[in-house]
């Protein structure tokens, strides 16, 4: 009981000391005037860097939840309110707890090592004033952390950098026959030209990236398809349906009315016109794209339906997913 007691007279004298120490007149040996602590505004300084952390968290939980609603306006919301809370803690750090202090005085004609001194004591001395200094920092680290989150994160929507394995993956393989949507077997007879077809492999997942192709035929006197034997079937010629520039669906077919005017027939992505030659190997005929569409080897077996004769040629998909130098693989 009288050890407790102790502790207590000395925990009041601390505090009236220390109450002294502040009420008392300024050191004369000081280069800043000390200022006054101000509690009020450190947690009010806090508090904003908490506010803006927590808005960036919020942004970075709206972008991975795709089931929320008004996601695109939340989203707006809560980098706008992170970045206003952070500007808004700056702000009251620097108007109520850093010091302004002019000192006026002509410069000397070569340094010394006591104005060295005395400039770090002036830095060291500015700062006095603040109690919370350490959590402070903490504060201004977390929510630069948690801004810098935010700002990464739409990144992740380019693909990944290193798990690529699901984009070299393809479920086309030897003999694999072509079906339509609804898993109807294509037959070379049913494939006329000036139409274009979607095809998918039979049995397979049809949202696989490497799954949808671009089926058209074409007179084979148009075919130039350079080195690249037994990628056509009777005229038949299929490309994947994925752009190489930005990861859109090609949807359209351009036909020639025509022909002494008119370019080749060629696929078009509809995202940003990319444009491909379906009769020289899908080479880029106009747009962004930097390489030519993946070309899938066809034939047709006894009974007149078309099968897949091999893997695709390239890498489905843009280069910026990360498949440059890499292989196709089933």
């Amino acid at each position: 009981m009288a050890k407790a007691k102790d502790w207590l007279l000395s925990g009041l004298v601390l505090l009236l000391g220390r109450g002294r120490r502040h009420a008392s007149h300024p050191d004369p040996r000081r280069i800043v005037k000390k200022r006054i602590p101000r509690p009020g505004a450190e947690l009010a300084a806090l508090g904003l860097l908490a506010l803006s952390s927590l808005s960036a968290i919020a942004f970075v939980v709206v972008y991975a939840v795709d089931r929320i609603p008004w996601d695109t306006q939340l989203l707006g919301l809560a980098l706008g309110f992170a970045l206003v809370f952070f500007a808004t803690a700056l702000i009251v750090i620097g108007k109520e707890l850093v010091p302004e202090e002019e000192l006026v005085d002509e410069y000397p004609p070569a340094e010394h090592p006591a104005e060295q001194a005395a400039i770090v004591e002036t830095v060291d001395e500015a700062v006095d004033g603040i109690t919370r200094r350490r959590l402070l920092k903490l504060g201004l680290l977390g929510t630069g952390g948690a801004l810098a989150l935010a700002a990464i994160t739409p990144a992740l929507s380019f693909g990944p950098a290193l798990k690529i394995k699901a984009f070299l993956e393809t479920p086309w393989r030897r003999g694999r026959r072509l079906v339509d949507e609804s898993g109807r077997l294509y037959r070379a007879d049913e494939i006329e030209e000036g139409s274009f077809y979607t095809a998918f492999p039979e049995g397979a997942d049809k949202e696989q990236l490497g799954a949808p192709l671009v089926v058209v035929r074409i007179p084979k006197r148009q075919l130039d398809l350079g080195e690249m034997t037994g990628y056509d079937a009777e005229g038949i010629v299929a490309y994947s349906a994925i752009c190489t520039h930005a990861g859109c669906a090609v949807s359209m077919y351009r036909v020639p009315t025509f022909r002494p005017v008119e370019p080749r027939p060629a696929l078009v992505c509809p995202c940003h016109y990319s444009t491909f030659d379906v009769a020289r190997a899908g080479e880029v005929l106009y747009g962004p794209a930097g390489r030519r569409l993946p070309m899938l080897p066809l034939r047709i077996d006894g009974r007149g339906f078309i099968r897949a004769d091999g893997n695709f040629n390239d890498v489905v998909g843009p280069t910026w997913w990360g498949t440059r130098m890499k292989e196709p693989r089933p």
